[in-house]
């Protein structure tokens, strides 16, 4: 009998993320900007955390728009350290903004950020069959790859392991389990 993956438990916010957005492609910029800072956010945190604020950082970050992000003055970092609706972490709040401006760099280089990112896997999402959890790497070679180019690019927050789970939940990758119906659905 299929199964959803695991880790998606039951609380009905998390099953709607697994069933409804993870390993879904992505490819509009300003929602892959928003998962670019809600998986740096997550860092060290459970992304159940992050789930949860998540309205609350479309609100306090102006719904993700790299450009008013990019824009944003120290004023404004003062202002949402002091958001109790988001993780108020000085270093992930500065990252926010400094991911913002490289952001706008890359897509004033490439065009967008999407044909960027999609680079890093050939233009296709890679469809992976693991059987189990523990089968999931926590990070490949091509998160490797994207991590040390958005570092060199002045991203912060974006480790191999961060870049991993951000290539799983815009469907970069599909790490759905063999045995959750989302895998073939997806596939």
């Amino acid at each position: 009998m299929s199964a959803r993956c695991p880790w998606a438990g039951e609380h009905p916010l998390y099953v709607a993320y697994h069933d409804e957005e993870w390993g879904v492609p992505l490819h509009d910029d300003r929602r892959l900007f928003e998962m670019l800072i809600l998986e740096g956010a997550q860092a060290g945190l459970s992304w159940f955390t992050i789930l949860r604020k998540r309205e609350n950082y479309r609100r306090a970050f102006d719904e993700f728009d790299p450009a008013r992000v990019a824009r944003y003055t120290e004023k404004r970092q003062i202002e949402l350290l002091a958001d109790a609706g988001i993780v108020r972490n000085r270093q992930k709040v500065a990252a926010a903004i400094g991911n913002a401006r490289a952001f706008l760099s890359v897509v004033t280089e490439r065009g967008t950020f999407d044909a960027y990112l999609w680079d890093f896997v050939g233009g296709k999402p890679r469809v992976n069959h693991f059987r189990t959890i523990a089968d999931v790497p926590p990070k490949t070679a091509e998160s490797d790859a994207l991590s040390q180019d958005l570092a060199k690019r002045g991203f912060k927050f974006v480790g191999s392991t961060i870049c991993y789970a951000y290539m799983q939940a815009i469907g970069m990758v599909n790490d759905h389990l063999t045995s959750c119906p989302r895998h073939a659905e997806l596939r």
